[in-house]
C-alpha cells in the first residue's frame, strides 16, 4: 500500500470535520476560562487525528465487506478499486486503534480519569458507527452520532484537557476504596455544551447531505439512513434547519455572556451560507450536493474560529 493510497483509504481531506471542534475547543478554553495547557492538547491532537482516521478506514473496510453491489465494491470502494489486501487493512486498523489507547491512558493518567470516560464513549461510537452486524451508520441516527461524537466529544475532551486547572468537570477515583466522585461547576459545562451546538449541527449536516445525495445508492445496499424514513424533501428542510440553528445557537450564546461581541462576525457569512443552501437543494441528487455541505461547514467554523481569536484579542487589551 503506498502513502498516497494510504491517504485515500482514511480520506485525509474529510479530517477537516474534526480539526474544528479542535482548534475551536482550543480558542474556547482560552476566550472563556483562560486557560490553556499546549503539551496535552498537542499529544490529542495526534491521537485525534489518527483515531478519526481509523474509523474512516473501518468505515471503507465494512462497506466494502457488506457491499451489496458489485459496480461499487469493485469500482467506487478504495478496497477493491486499489486491490488493497482485506488483511493489511485490517492490520493497519488495529494499529492505529492500539496507538489511539496508549495516547487516551496517558493523558488519563496525566489530566484525570473523566477523560478515560469521555474518550470511551467517543471511541466507542467511532468504531461501531461503521462496525458491527448492524453498522451505527446504517440506521436513522447517524447525523445524531456523528454530530454528537465529534462536535461535542471533541470540542469538551479539548476544552477539558486545557482547563484542568480549573476543574469544569472532573472525575476523582480511589482505586483502593472504590470510591469516586463526579465533581464540576453547572455554568461552565453548560457553556461548553452551548458552544458544541454549532459544530454538531455543521458535522451532522455532513452526513445529512452525504445521506441525502446517496438516498438510491443506500437502498440498494440495504443502508436505511434517516432520509430513508423521513424522505428527501423534509431532510432538506432539516439540512436547511440545523445550519440556520447554528446562527441562532450564536446569538443566544452571547446573549447570554458565553461570547464577546467579536462573535458577531459569523453573521458575515449569512448570505453566503443562505445562498449554498438554495444551490443544494436545486443540486440534488447530483454528487456535488454534497459539496455545499462542506463548503457551508468550513465557511461558518472558520469565522467562528476567528470570532473567538478575535475575542481572546479584545479580552487582552
Amino acid at each position: 500500500m503506498t502513502f498516497k493510497v494510504f491517504l485515500e483509504l482514511v480520506e485525509i481531506r474529510t479530517k477537516v470535520a474534526s480539526i474544528f471542534p479542535f482548534i475551536i475547543g482550543v480558542l474556547f478554553s482560552i476566550s472563556y476560562f483562560d486557560e490553556i495547557h499546549w503539551g496535552y492538547t498537542l499529544v490529542f491532537f495526534a491521537g485525534m487525528i489518527v483515531f478519526d482516521m481509523t474509523t474512516t478506514a473501518i468505515n471503507n473496510f465494512m462497506d466494502f465487506q457488506k457491499a451489496k453491489s458489485t459496480t461499487y465494491k469493485y469500482n467506487e470502494n478504495v478496497i477493491g478499486r486499489q486491490q488493497l489486501s482485506v488483511e493489511q487493512v485490517r492490520r493497519l486498523i488495529i494499529v492505529m486503534l492500539l496507538f489511539t489507547l496508549f495516547i487516551g491512558l496517558f493523558l488519563s493518567y496525566q489530566t484525570g480519569w473523566m477523560l478515560l470516560v469521555m474518550g470511551g464513549v467517543v471511541c466507542f461510537i467511532g468504531i461501531f458507527y461503521t462496525y458491527g452486524p448492524i453498522p451505527l451508520s446504517r440506521m436513522p441516527l447517524g447525523e445524531v452520532f456523528s454530530g454528537v461524537t465529534m462536535g461535542l466529544g471533541i470540542f469538551a475532551i479539548t476544552v477539558y484537557l486545557n482547563t484542568v486547572n480549573q476543574k469544569a468537570f472532573y472525575l476523582a477515583l480511589d482505586w483502593t476504596s472504590g470510591h469516586f466522585a463526579l465533581t464540576g461547576q453547572l455554568w461552565s459545562v453548560l457553556a461548553i455544551f452551548w458552544a458544541s451546538l454549532p459544530l454538531i449541527f455543521t458535522i451532522a449536516n455532513i452526513m445529512l447531505a452525504n445521506n441525502l445525495r446517496d438516498l438510491e445508492t443506500d437502498i440498494k445496499n440495504h443502508r436505511y439512513t434517516l432520509v430513508y424514513y423521513i424522505g428527501r424533501e423534509k431532510g432538506i428542510v432539516l439540512f436547511q434547519s440545523l445550519m440556520l440553528a447554528s446562527y441562532l445557537a450564536i446569538m443566544i450564546g452571547l446573549f447570554f455572556g458565553i461570547y464577546q461581541w467579536p462573535i458577531l462576525i459569523i453573521f458575515t457569512t449569512l448570505p453566503k451560507i443562505v445562498k449554498n443552501l438554495k444551490e443544494h437543494k436545486k443540486s440534488l441528487p447530483h454528487p456535488r450536493s454534497f459539496s455545499y455541505a462542506i463548503k457551508n461547514m468550513i465557511l461558518f467554523n472558520d469565522s467562528y474560529m476567528l470570532g473567538l481569536l478575535l475575542s481572546v484579542f479584545w479580552q487582552s487589551i
